[in-house]
């Protein structure tokens, strides 16, 4: 049977398709993080985590935000901290949650195939809505983090963000392209694969 919508079980049980989705999604995370090593907060996996919530539910979504987190801030070439760790992971966790709640509520519309012809108005809004939450999103994933680096390091929380602030832009910027370009595609297509192996 399709699915067209993540379920909002607070439960712990899942479907072997939800944990093989979290598993690939996952993965690809993962290699895209160390792929894009050189750009420095510039990431495609808070969108990818943000879409694995979005179509399967905050469940998955925070597990594929937590598992990325656990190989990528486990051995990540910048070091490791352990209160960075947990919040980047509970940041990351946001996107998948965030995902699962903009189905749920409809603060975006679900997109479909009929819907993303680019030459429609409604296209654009869409991608606009996605990119205004991915942004939204990300600010408070940076303010979060860079607030417990300064705890981490002994310096006033202040110093600590304003010393942040041009990673932050670049994150926030390259984010908002991201969610506005990729977000309703990348739906659309996972959900047509989705479908194929469905009816297969």
């Amino acid at each position: 049977m399709h699915r067209t919508g993540p379920t909002m079980s607070l439960g712990f049980r899942l479907s072997t398709r939800e944990l093989g989705f979290v598993g690939v999604m996952t993965g690809l995370c993962v290699a895209l993080n160390y792929a894009m090593l050189g750009l420095i907060n510039v990431k495609l996996m808070d969108l990818f985590v943000f879409v694995s919530g979005y179509l399967m539910g905050p469940l998955v979504g925070v597990l594929v935000g937590s598992l990325t987190w656990l190989v990528y801030g486990t051995l990540n070439p910048w070091g490791f901290s352990l209160p960075i760790f947990f919040a980047t992971m509970f940041g990351e966790s946001l996107y998948g949650i965030a995902g699962g709640l903009a189905f749920r509520f409809g603060l975006v519309k679900p997109p479909n195939s009929q819907g993303l012809s680019p030459s429609k108005r409604g296209f654009w809004i869409l991608n606009l809505k996605f990119a205004v939450l991915g942004f939204l999103l990300t600010f408070a994933y940076d303010l979060l983090t860079n607030v417990v680096l300064g705890l981490v390091v002994g310096i006033p929380i202040v110093v600590a963000i304003m010393a942040g602030v041009l990673f932050a832009l670049v994150h926030e910027a390259s984010n908002f392209l991201f969610f506005f370009f990729g977000a309703s595609v990348m739906i659309n297509t996972v959900r047509v694969f989705i479908a194929r192996t469905e009816v297969r």
